[in-house]
């Protein structure tokens, strides 16, 4: 069954555009590390929660929207071999990220339900 990770960042709404190229050339890189698919959503209806929510998660400020982000691999072997290639690629380390690191969240999944 396929691995997938998943990605949530806050990104300034003026670097939404460089954000984009971003996410362009580091899809290209996955996909060339053995990715089969790269989502990026730009938030539209992510409300803040009372409890827990998307924009709490990643301390969202007044000036970001919330960015919600999976890469689809084949299996976990190749994922990890491939998130591995695609952290030592040149590519990825010519870019800079243009969001805050230190708030991203992230984690890898294995699909139960594919329907």
């Amino acid at each position: 069954m396929n691995y997938v990770d998943g990605f949530i960042v806050a990104v300034a709404n003026d670097k939404k555009e460089e954000y984009k190229q971003f996410a362009l050339d580091a899809a290209a890189v996955f996909k060339d590390c053995g990715a089969m698919r790269v989502v990026e959503c730009w938030g539209h209806d992510v409300p803040e929660g009372k409890y827990t929510s998307f924009p709490m998660a990643v301390k969202l400020e007044a000036n970001e929207t919330v960015v919600f982000s999976w890469i689809i691999w084949p299996n976990q072997e190749v994922r990890d071999k491939g998130m591995e290639k695609s952290m030592d690629d040149p590519r990825m380390q010519s870019s800079g990220m243009p969001f805050d690191g230190k708030r991203m969240i992230f984690g890898g999944f294995e699909m139960m339900i594919d329907e």
